[in-house]
């Protein structure tokens, strides 16, 4: 299956509150969003952890 499950996790907090699928061949550099933090309560940047 070429798609994996991967965890976003808030560059400010550390907290991990999201999870999607990227394609691996496809998309080989980390993912980054800018998503709503539930810790922090505002926006904040969301990257892929390992």
């Amino acid at each position: 299956m070429p798609r994996e499950i991967v965890i976003l996790q808030c560059s400010e907090c550390k907290a991990r509150n999201y999870s999607t699928t990227k394609n691996k061949k496809k998309t080989t550099k980390r993912l980054e969003f800018r998503k709503f933090c539930r810790v922090c309560r505002r926006h904040t940047l969301h990257r892929e952890t390992k």
